[in-house]
């Protein structure tokens, strides 16, 4: 029995042996072509990768470059537009003033208010250097300060304005009406100045200009940084679409926040303002005491060439405090 089953397990023993000894050639050779599969699956994902790494490097580095160029045109265009707002001629100027006046007749009242004042001057028995000088100073230089004045504070009541007539072209947008409707709105529910200025915005829009042509138009006739966001935000969504509506709800909390923080800015700088108007005045003032007492002790000032010469160079020095004042108590928003 025991050498039966010894006989058995060698027979069973010899027909593996026998059998590994046919199939290990070819267990073999499928382990091998496993093993080159796998190197090359493992190859060609590494190539792959490093395929999709470098598209990747490559989509980056284009939308880096694009980006770049995007960035250099803006900043080109706002160059451009920057030195079209700061060099601006007399027309455009008066029309920022809101002045319909011709450049022939800003030149007249300009040679006539100096001729006056040259000529005032003169039968007041000052002399001749000083009332050619004085007829300068009035048809040179104070028609251009009240230009400048008259437009600082039509840009003043624009920017108070403004944040309403956005308020409206929102609720506009939101109620289901076109940008072209809500603006049209503006030119004729919102008050002065603001009217006028998008009604020329519609002028441009019926005239056949884009609505970004438009609203830049906007900015060159009002150029403040609000109408700048606002032809921003025109602009970009007009390009890129989006929430318009949205866009210009944020941009109206922006602007009024502006306002807010600028009249806490005015609020707390009415001090230093007060100061130096105090300052500014106090030669004046004091000079016009020292004539009602002592007329003949200051005229030496008005009647000789030695007090004239004094009193240029201290009016060029109270000149530059009152432009240093000025600049230290000013803030720009």
């Amino acid at each position: 029995m025991i050498v039966g089953l010894l006989f058995a397990l060698l027979v069973a023993v010899s027909l593996g042996a026998l059998t590994y000894a046919i199939l290990e050639p070819r267990l073999q050779t499928e382990k091998n072509a496993r093993s080159r599969l796998g190197l090359y699956k493992q190859s060609e994902s590494e190539a792959n990768a490093k395929r999709v790494a470098r598209d990747r490097l490559q989509e980056v580095a284009k939308r880096r470059k694009s980006i770049q160029s995007s960035l250099d045109e803006l900043d080109g265009k706002q160059r451009a537009r920057n030195r079209h707002t700061r060099n601006l001629s007399i027309e455009r100027r008066m029309t920022q003033a809101g002045l319909k006046l011709s450049m022939r007749s800003f030149v007249l009242a300009s040679i006539g208010l100096g001729f006056v004042m040259m000529l005032v001057t003169l039968i007041m028995g000052a002399p001749l250097l000083l009332a050619v000088g004085l007829g300068f100073v009035g048809g040179f230089g104070v028609p251009r300060w009240a230009l400048t004045f008259l437009r600082k504070r039509r840009q003043k009541k624009f920017t108070e304005e403004f944040a309403n007539a956005v308020d409206v072209v929102v609720r506009g947008i939101r109620s289901g009406l076109p940008l072209n409707d809500t603006l049209r709105m503006v030119a004729f529910e919102t008050p002065e100045p603001v009217r006028s200025e998008f009604a020329r915005v519609v002028e441009g829009l019926q005239m056949g200009l884009s609505m970004t042509e438009a609203v830049e138009r906007l900015y060159q006739n009002m150029p403040l940084p609000e109408t700048n966001f606002f032809a921003i935000v025109v602009s970009i969504q007009s390009q890129a679409g989006g929430n318009l509506g949205e866009a210009l709800s944020n941009l109206s909390r922006v602007l009024r926040e502006r306002k807010r923080m600028k009249g806490k800015i005015q609020a707390m700088s009415m001090e230093a303002k007060a100061s130096g108007a105090i300052i500014g005045a106090l030669p004046f003032i004091v000079g016009f005491l020292v004539y009602l007492t002592s007329p003949d002790y200051i005229s030496i000032l008005f009647t000789t060439s030695m007090g004239n010469v004094v009193l240029a160079c201290a009016g060029f020095w109270m000149s530059i405090g009152v432009m240093v004042m000025r600049n230290m108590i000013n803030f720009d928003f």
